[in-house]
């Protein structure tokens, strides 16, 4: 690392108020390192592509993403299939991605992991769906895309509510929709390294998951993913039962290994799925990274060696497997 830019949002995020003094000392800690720094705030979303990528064209080798998963997808929009490399000093509310990289979650106790971190070069997914338009996009992602139930969460979820309560909001809000909402169906293709596709054909959730510890209460959610493989791990629920959505939670919660009737895992580089009969495509959501991205029919696939991360060198998956 000898030129890192650090983008930032200052309106997301618990936070708020000690944002810039928590991106100044991360920018102190590299400096003092010798890594000329540049800071910036991200203007918007859309914005964040241009701004990443006008970054690289100015020489920096290094862009950091201070802030949660939501600042980490913006930025990677812009950073994808490049070889500038990521670091993430971690100032959100869930920071799925920083726990699973194993990252310190203290602002000087990131930017002193990044100093000794290692580049690992990742595949990214991609996926491919409706926007609010009914206009055709694509959008990359490093933690998980879903589908269904998943993706009315970040619907309904207030941001208010979210920035004030945190992942509070986030398990109160689910508990609420598991027990009020109903289960829309959906079908999925899909298959893994050229094979022979196989098809579910009705399914009211799928989470296409890239990553193995979220941190928090909910640690694993999708046994067998990993960041160092090139494909997702696929949680199919082909169940509309609520008490089954719920043990499967708490399996993840609790840490066993036993499964759940109803809830299949798979693994697979190329997904499709499309509404069925009698369901409305307007009515079933697709987020990305925690981002509520759009509507129905999406495309899945991996995008490999496209994203070079940096990783504290002590991991134990990133550097002792390669997939």
């Amino acid at each position: 690392m000898r030129k890192a830019a650090l983008f930032y949002n200052p309106i997301s995020g618990r936070r708020r108020k000690h944002r810039l003094a928590d991106v100044a000392t991360a920018k102190s800690i590299l400096q003092s390192a010798g890594v000329e720094v540049g800071v910036a705030p991200t203007r918007a979303a859309s914005d964040a592509t241009a701004q990443v990528r006008m970054a690289i064209r100015d020489g920096y080798d290094t862009i950091v993403a201070c802030g949660g998963d939501g600042t980490i997808h913006d930025v990677l929009q812009g950073l994808a299939g490049k070889d500038a490399a990521l670091g993430i000093i971690p100032l959100g509310t869930a920071n799925a991605m920083a726990h699973d990289l194993q990252l310190p979650l203290t602002p000087a106790g990131a930017a002193h992991a990044l100093l000794t971190a290692v580049p690992k070069r990742v595949a990214v997914g991609r996926i491919d769906y409706r926007d609010f338009a009914d206009l055709p996009t694509f959008r990359y992602f490093t933690v998980a895309a879903g589908v269904g139930v998943d993706a009315h969460l970040f619907y309904k979820l207030n941001r208010l509510i979210k920035d004030r309560m945190g992942m509070l909001a986030y398990y109160s809000k689910a508990t609420h929709l598991w027990m009020t909402h109903r289960m829309r169906y959906f079908e999925a293709e899909f298959s893994a390294n050229g094979g022979a596709p196989l098809r579910e054909a009705r399914l009211s959730e799928m989470l296409a998951v890239r990553i193995n510890q979220f941190g928090g209460l909910l640690r694993e959610l999708a046994p067998g993913a990993s960041l160092a493989r090139n494909d997702l791990r696929l949680v199919l629920c082909r169940t509309g039962n609520r008490a089954l959505y719920l043990a499967y939670v708490f399996r993840g919660i609790l840490g066993l290994s036993r499964g759940v009737p109803g809830i299949a895992l798979a693994y697979a580089d190329q997904v499709t799925c499309r509404s069925v009969a009698g369901e409305k495509p307007e009515n079933i959501y697709v987020e990305a990274d925690g981002e509520l991205l759009g509507r129905l029919p999406i495309t899945l696939s991996m995008i490999p060696d496209a994203l070079t991360v940096l990783v504290p060198k002590s991991h134990p998956v990133l550097f002792s497997q390669s997939v």
